[in-house]
């Protein structure tokens, strides 16, 4: 249920995003937590002591630099689907809303369906965010991760 306390973690590589997010969402009584990439989101996830009840993220979040994947890196550079899928195995019953600037082709080439996962277009108003987070919020908690999306043998990732 959504409460003054709750506990939003918004992920976006334009700074710009997580301050118009930060200050709506605070401005409304919820506690933000940021991060400018999916490696920073994680480890948010994974060493933040309080609560995270919800995650936005944009679909696209590009790397500083490419790196290949390495199974030694816990916090690896990775876009919003995928960080989604992952933060979901950190924090059990986290809920999700992606957002692009760009639905259809992001959603399409993540190989996600519109309607499966709540969705935020940009640029938003704020009445669309706040309305959005507090049905998401109100929603049971997940007690399934995400399905991560199939990858075909030459599909490629950006990992950091």
């Amino acid at each position: 249920m959504a409460t003054a306390t709750s506990t939003i973690l918004v992920v976006d590589d334009e700074a710009s995003i997580i301050n118009l997010c930060k200050a709506l969402l605070e401005e409304t009584g919820f506690t933000v937590l940021e991060a400018e990439g999916s490696s920073e989101a994680l480890r948010l996830c994974t060493h933040h002591q309080g609560p995270i009840d919800l995650l936005i993220t944009d679909l696209v979040l590009p790397p500083p630099g490419f790196q290949l994947a390495s199974t030694s890196n816990q916090f690896p550079h990775v876009n919003g689907h995928e960080l989604a899928v992952r933060a979901t195995m950190i924090r059990n019953g986290l809920r999700i809303i992606l957002m692009s600037g760009n639905p259809d082709k992001e959603l399409a080439s993540h190989g996600i369906k519109r309607g499966t996962l709540p969705f935020l277009a940009k640029p938003f108003e704020k009445d669309r965010l706040i309305t959005l987070v507090h049905n998401v919020l109100a929603q049971p908690a997940p007690t399934l991760a995400v399905e991560p999306r199939a990858c075909a043998a030459n599909d490629s990732d950006w990992f950091g």
